[in-house]
Formats: C-alpha cells, sequence, structure tokens
C-alpha cells in the first residue's frame, strides 16, 4: 500500500463516522485502488484508508468531494509519513493571536495595525515594510505591556503541546521561526516544548520600545533557511519534513517542505498547501502522520 488517506474530525465535536468512511473507501474502490481496512486512530476523532492506486489521480477524483465535508483530510504517500522535522509559525498558528495587534491594543492602535497585518499576511503588503510601519507606530510603549500581553492575551491553540511534545518523543526536531518577536516566542516554545525558537527582536530604550527591529528581519526566507538548515543537520530527506502556518509568509517553507500544511489559513497560504487543517486543531498533524490518540504526549 503506496498510499494514504486520512480523513479528520474537529476533536470538540468529533463527528466522522463508518458510513462516511465507507463512502470514501467505495470511492477508492470506484477509481481501481487496491485499499486496506479502515483504521481508527481514535474513534470518532480520525481514520485511515490506505490505499495503492495512483495518488494524483485519487486527489483529483476526491478532494473535490472531501472539501464539501465538515472533515480535514490529507491524501499523501505512505513513506515517511512520521516527520523528522517541524518547522512552524507561530501567530494565529502555535497560538491563537497576533502578538503585535495585541500589543497596539494598549495603545489604542489595534484597529489600524490589525489591518496592516492582515494585508500583509494576504501578501498584499512587502512583510519587511509592514513589520517596520506596525513597530514605529509603538514607540514609547513601556516595555511591561510585553509581558501583559504575554499573560492576558496569548493562548495556545488547542493541540499544541501534544503536537510538539508527541513529536519531540517521536524523535523529531520542532522549530518555532516567527516573524512575531522573541519575548513572545521564547516563552512560547517553552510552553509547548519547541527546541528551537527565532523571532524579530525589538528595539528597547530604556523601558520603552524604540519603535524599531533589530536587523536581520526574520521574513519568509528566514522560515525557509531555517527548514534547509535543520534539513541538513539532520541530514534528512525533504519528504521526512512538515512545516505548518497560516499566512503569505508562510508560503516558502509550506511549498518547500515534504508536507506543507495550511492551519485555519489565508486563501494564499491554503492554495500553496499539501493539507489545509479548516476544522480541527493542531493534532490533526499528529494523525495525517498516523500517530494514534494513545500515543499523545499531553504535557
Amino acid at each position: 500500500m503506496k498510499n494514504i488517506l486520512t480523513l479528520i474530525s474537529n476533536p470538540a465535536a468529533p463527528g466522522l463516522t463508518e458510513k462516511t468512511l465507507r463512502q470514501y473507501k467505495d470511492a477508492l474502490a470506484d477509481l481501481g485502488a487496491v485499499h486496506e481496512d479502515i483504521a481508527w486512530l481514535s474513534e470518532g476523532e480520525a481514520a485511515d484508508i490506505a490505499f495503492d492506486s495512483d495518488l494524483e489521480a485519487a486527489r483529483e477524483a476526491l478532494a473535490p468531494l472531501l472539501e464539501q465535508e465538515a472533515l480535514d483530510f490529507a491524501l499523501q504517500p505512505l513513506q515517511h509519513r512520521r516527520k523528522k522535522l517541524l518547522v512552524a509559525d507561530m501567530d494565529s498558528t502555535i497560538i491563537q493571536v497576533e502578538c503585535i495587534d495585541e500589543l497596539a491594543d494598549f495603545a489604542g492602535l489595534k484597529e489600524k495595525v490589525s489591518a496592516i497585518t492582515e494585508a500583509a499576511m494576504r501578501g498584499e503588503l512587502d512583510f519587511e515594510q509592514a513589520l517596520r510601519e506596525r513597530v514605529g507606530l509603538l514607540r514609547g510603549m513601556d516595555t511591561a505591556v510585553l509581558e501583559k500581553v504575554f499573560k492576558e492575551r496569548v493562548v495556545l491553540t488547542p493541540g499544541a503541546v501534544e503536537m510538539v511534545q508527541t513529536m519531540n518523543k517521536s524523535g523529531a526536531n520542532t522549530v518555532l521561526v516567527s516573524g512575531g518577536f522573541t519575548f513572545f516566542t521564547d516563552r512560547v516554545a517553552r510552553l509547548t516544548g519547541f527546541q528551537v525558537n527565532r523571532g524579530n527582536i525589538l528595539g528597547i530604550d530604556g523601558d520603552q520600545l524604540s519603535g524599531e527591529v533589530e536587523d536581520p528581519i526574520v521574513d519568509s526566507n528566514t522560515k525557509l533557511d531555517s527548514l534547509h538548515e535543520f534539513q541538513d543537520i539532520a541530514g534528512l530527506e525533504m519528504s521526512q519534513t512538515i512545516a505548518v502556518g497560516d499566512g503569505a509568509n508562510d508560503i516558502p517553507m509550506i511549498d518547500a517542505a515534504g508536507l506543507g500544511v495550511a492551519f485555519h489559513p489565508k486563501p494564499a497560504a491554503a492554495k500553496a498547501a499539501d493539507v489545509v487543517i479548516r476544522h480541527g486543531d493542531l493534532t490533526a498533524l499528529l494523525y495525517i502522520q498516523g500517530f494514534q490518540k494513545s500515543e499523545f504526549v499531553t504535557g
């Protein structure tokens, strides 16, 4: 069996049924695929159907149908299914907020800054220019606000801890690379278990933000370079890597990784991805790799 179809329900409201699985098992048979029996990863939540036929033909036939379901799905080769390197975005991926927007809220500028953030994540603005413009608006902010934002606004995305720590236990390297700020990446990495974290460094002048970002800027190229760097260090094939993000800044690494995942994404990121997660949480990335729920590390 060379390929695998994985169907994943939102774990907050599991709704994957035997009937749905049989429907897609029959659809594979109609394509001439030799398939195995359904294998539950977590009953009602996630299941696999392994099959042997042309992957692109299966994708072309099944994806339009699967996209109409209130489910996430992945069609992929079975080889190297469990990845040895994860590179992840932070804002709106590992955490549920954009930190710079939350900082701006304390300056009464959230609406203005959020609009710039949204346009940048859609790929409509140059990332570095947009970042410097937004940080410039925070000039003079007390640095104590950083801790306040972290404690009061930063919320981990459900499944983040399970995803990172389960992959760590399996022997993978986990790397957090953010166009946000090291003040937050350091803390989020400690909370979740990321082995490496990278982000932009906010300029500080005394006890206030200077309104500047230190060079070099962490951007889409940095994310892609980090993917290649840690792939090379471990001597991995690209097929052994997975990258996840939500915005235009993540597209190069999503496109290059062995498995590129767009998580509740902007349209451009979704278009670039091998797998799009629209319904579930970050444990979907574990199911995609064939982990059973009983294998999850919960922290």
